[in-house]
């Protein structure tokens, strides 16, 4: 037996046929006839010298040598997909694909599409919201914007700005607030997708770093950042806005910040990418331009008081 591969057509009629244990349903994903199908499995067996299915009535099911041939070709393939799709992506110039959390894509990033847009008109820019970490080896993405403590020294990693936290609520209710301890009489909203987060950030962490007594963990639980942001906005509350998903609403007044202490939250938003991959045109060309978008929001911080961070938990 030697070990020289069978032909590559081979090889995908098995590993087709393996996943499905149809050699009808593999010969319909492969767009051949089962006939055909059956030839090249056929084919694969006399190269290897054994069989790697056993033929029953209605269904076929993997040998022994067929049950430890399947996950090395599949893997095989799945590499080879990989690197087919990264050598394409590398030398599409037109379009960009970017993932970023849920919350910054609806808050943040997707508000400025147009800015992008009409700077970068030849560049189709997408988006991929999600908190999933990224393959970007498997995943079809370019860049990623990911918010966090601990990020992989593996990829190109560039901090857009260091996060931090204040109470934030509508004007009509922020006139019955002059001192941190009128916000214990307030609908404390509460968001639970920074609970990774060490130390926590979370009110009973702020009126602590305050010097104002915990309370009870009362109030509505938000699963994502923005509707808490959204309830905020409608008078629903008051929340512990984050400068990132709160800045164009500070600007236009929409929130406003009724006692001036921040508490700085020990994470950052970082646009990330494989190392080399930041030189492409048209990654270079999106990173230069939301490293510019995020300047000047550090400036809504220069007027804040930023309490301690203490590890006490």
């Amino acid at each position: 037996m030697t070990d020289r591969l069978p032909p590559l057509t081979a090889l995908r009629a098995f590993e087709a046929a393996a996943r499905h244990l149809s050699f009808a349903r593999a010969a319909d994903e492969l767009n051949v006839t089962p006939a055909a199908l059956s030839f090249q499995i056929k084919s694969l067996e006399e190269h290897l010298g054994v069989a790697v299915f056993r033929r029953l009535n209605r269904a076929v099911e993997l040998t022994e040598e067929g049950e430890l041939l399947a996950p090395g070709v599949s893997d095989g393939f799945g590499a080879l997909q990989s690197a087919w799709r990264a050598v394409k992506r590398r030398l599409d110039s037109a379009t960009l694909t970017v993932t970023a959390g849920p919350a910054f894509t609806a808050k943040w990033l997707a508000p400025r599409l147009f800015s992008f847009a009409r700077e970068y008109p030849e560049i189709e820019l997408r988006f991929s919201a999600g908190l999933r970490l990224v393959d970007f080896a498997r995943d079809d993405v370019d860049v990623a914007i990911r918010f966090g403590q601990d990020f992989d020294d593996a990829l190109y990693s560039r901090t857009l700005i260091d996060e931090w936290v204040a109470p934030m609520m509508a004007p009509e209710l922020a006139a019955k607030v002059k001192v941190i301890s009128d916000l214990r009489n307030q609908t404390l909203l509460h968001q639970e997708d920074i609970g990774f987060l060490k130390p926590p950030v979370n009110w009973n962490r702020y009126f602590a770093a305050a010097g104002v007594d915990a309370i009870d963990e009362h109030g509505p639980r938000f699963s994502q950042a923005d509707h808490a942001v959204d309830a905020a906005l409608a008078s629903g509350g008051v929340v512990l806005g984050r400068l990132s998903l709160t800045e164009s609403y500070l600007r236009d007044g929409r929130l406003v910040m009724p006692v001036k202490r921040a508490l700085p939250t020990g994470a950052s938003y970082r646009v990330v990418c494989p190392k080399g991959h930041e030189t492409r045109p048209q990654v270079a060309r999106f990173i230069e331009w939301v490293v510019r978008e995020m300047e000047g929001m550090e400036l809504s911080a220069q007027a804040l008081e930023f309490l301690p961070v203490t590890v006490d938990d």
